[in-house]
């Protein structure tokens, strides 16, 4: 699986642990992999405010979250390989990390899974889709070694 990753840092990296672009970008393939022979996105590492606005502007939920996720809404003949845009709050996952009992690589690698399959159409609006949707989550984890991101206090 061919993937082109542009990595946007909106965000103060002395302040937040982030990943580098190799990693983000193998635990999207992983995720991408079974669907996709090649894809492109954009990853954009924001700050809790840019995150926040999003939120409330296309869930309409107030404050920040931990991932967003915007699949192109481009017309297939333009599209390519373009899939969308992921969106990650590093100071989010960086809390819930630690309320969760995982490591932080863990949470990001589980983030970064969570919000390729939202490019491939996968949500977890009712309970039939969250279940299949979190099993698949659980097996791509797998794959790259981590445990049951759905697990509490799973430090790995």
């Amino acid at each position: 699986m061919r993937l082109r990753l542009d990595l946007q840092l909106a965000v103060d990296t002395a302040r937040h642990e982030v990943p580098a672009k190799r990693a983000m970008a193998g635990w999207i393939k992983a995720a991408l992999a079974e669907q996709c022979e090649r894809a492109e996105l954009t990853v954009r590492v924001v700050e809790a405010s840019e995150i926040a606005e999003l939120n409330q502007t296309y869930r309409h939920k107030a404050g920040p979250t931990n991932v967003l996720s915007f699949e192109s809404d481009l017309p297939s003949e333009l599209r390519g390989a373009f899939l969308g845009d992921i969106v990650v709050c590093p100071e989010v996952l960086e809390r819930e990390a630690v309320e969760q009992g995982k490591s932080l690589e863990a949470h990001w690698a589980h983030m970064m899974v969570h919000g390729g399959l939202h490019l491939l159409g996968y949500d977890h609006i009712d309970e039939a889709e969250a279940q299949e949707m979190e099993r698949m989550e659980t097996a791509i984890m797998h794959t790259l070694k981590f445990s049951d991101p759905y697990q509490a206090n799973s430090a790995t």
